[in-house]
């Protein structure tokens, strides 16, 4: 008998999974023919979502940075994702080897090549949860340890949010994140914005829903009420590739359409 292949512990490879879907949009490797597959249509509906997912990626990377440029030395991603290139740490640890990072996901691929990459990483941890349930993220053993609540966290919500419906009230789980870290700390977010999209876009959006199981586009007026009574730090709440831009490359054709994106700090 052969030894078993590396998805085979629990993974469902007839379902595509957003952090696998994404993982495809952005070239990496750890994905299945389901992922590609909707990861093509989608795509072929919206040709910049590619664009659109490095965008992303380029305001998690400014954000992180700024924040350890700032003096944050702890973040706790949730809805981490596949480990690409510019991860949290990887960046934080560039501006101090200290930074402590949690990673959170409940997609099995991805926890288990965050572990992978991480061995060695004292630092910085990967446990698998779904992030709605505020408790049991933060009250994790490895949490815990890896975290020191009495000092400030970066909570980052990066392409997240999106996916979790009205009726699990993200701006609550959000809240519930805020409330139970200290002054001083910070919480990221970017969304999917509703306001003003193509036709193309509401119809990817739609493929997405779906397939992966909801796909919730929102008003930047309701994103932006996420944030809570935190001030925004400038430049407020805007596209994501006007968030602190720096050497970000435009695609062919000009900026394309990125969602809202936005860093407010707890006092």
């Amino acid at each position: 008998m052969g030894a078993k292949p590396w998805w085979a512990q629990g993974v469902d490879v007839s379902r595509p999974s957003s952090a696998r879907v994404y993982d495809v949009h952005l070239g990496g490797s750890h994905n299945f023919q389901v992922d590609r597959e909707l990861a093509e249509k989608a795509a072929e509906l919206m040709p910049s979502l590619p664009a659109v997912l490095r965008a992303n990626r380029s305001f998690l990377r400014r954000v992180v940075h700024h924040l350890a440029e700032l003096g944050v030395r702890q973040f706790l991603d949730l809805g981490s994702g596949i480990p690409t290139v510019g991860n949290v740490h990887e960046i934080a640890q560039r501006v101090d080897p200290e930074c402590r990072v949690v990673y959170v996901d409940n997609d099995l691929v991805a926890v288990a090549h965050s572990q992978a990459i991480l061995r060695g990483n004292d630092p910085a941890t990967a446990i698998r949860a779904d992030f709605r349930d505020v408790e049991e993220v933060l009250d994790h053993p490895e949490v815990r340890s890896t975290l020191d609540f009495d000092r400030p966290v970066a909570v980052l919500f990066f392409a997240v949010l999106h996916f979790v419906p009205d009726s699990d009230d993200p701006a609550g789980v959000v809240a519930r994140y805020v409330d139970r870290v200290p002054s001083g700390s910070y919480l990221a977010i970017s969304h999917a914005c509703s306001d003003g999209i193509p036709e193309s876009t509401r119809e990817a959006a739609e493929l997405y829903s779906r397939r992966i199981g909801g796909f919730h586009m929102r008003p930047k007026e309701q994103i932006a009420a996420m944030f809570g009574d935190l001030e925004l730090l400038p430049p407020g709440l805007v596209d994501l590739a006007e968030w602190r831009p720096d050497s970000w490359e435009l695609p062919p054709g000009g900026k394309p359409w990125t969602g809202p994106g936005g860093v407010a700090r707890k006092p």
